[in-house]
């Protein structure tokens, strides 16, 4: 399964995660720091709990920080992706209404974790536009560069599950 568009203009994330707003952070597993070279970003237990959306051995988190994995690919998605997307999205939601920080990260945290964030941004009360706002303002101008994605938060994840079931 292909997990990751490539995007040759795009540069690096410059930090391993950011804070979008409290006890939400976004990030990847790679960054690349202003004047470095590419470096692995390790979740260890800095967070309560980590949403993982692309998967490598070896970044974390530690033993005992509750890890919740839904891989999905940096492409249109599928329904059951996009519900996928969805749950992983509540259980944010849930985790910072509860006050647990919690990381959602994918490749390089600008895609597929900003689709996740700004969902659950949504779920906590923001508008679709302001979520993808504070995504941005908050990790990269970079961050939710995949337009499917930014319409699917225009559309709502129920309604996208069902338009795309209609396709097959």
């Amino acid at each position: 399964m292909r997990t990751r568009q490539k995007e040759r203009d795009t540069p690096g994330p410059s930090t391993p995660w950011n804070e979008i707003v409290p006890g939400l952070w976004m990030g990847g597993h790679y960054y690349t720091p202003p004047g470095g070279g590419l470096e692995l970003a390790v979740a260890r237990d800095e967070f309560d709990l980590v949403v993982s959306l692309f998967t490598l051995p070896g970044h974390g988190p530690a033993p005992g920080v509750e890890h919740v994995v839904r891989e999905v690919p940096d492409a249109p998605l599928s329904p059951g992706q996009l519900r996928a997307v969805q749950e992983a999205a509540e259980l944010t939601a849930a985790a910072v209404r509860d006050g647990r920080r919690t990381l959602v990260r994918c490749h390089s945290g600008y895609n597929r974790s900003g689709l996740v964030v700004a969902q659950a941004l949504v779920g906590l009360g923001r508008d679709s536009g302001e979520a993808v706002r504070l995504v941005r303002a908050g990790r990269s101008v970079w961050a939710l560069n995949n337009p499917v994605f930014v319409e699917y938060l225009n559309t709502g994840l129920e309604v996208a599950a069902l338009l795309t079931g209609l396709d097959g």
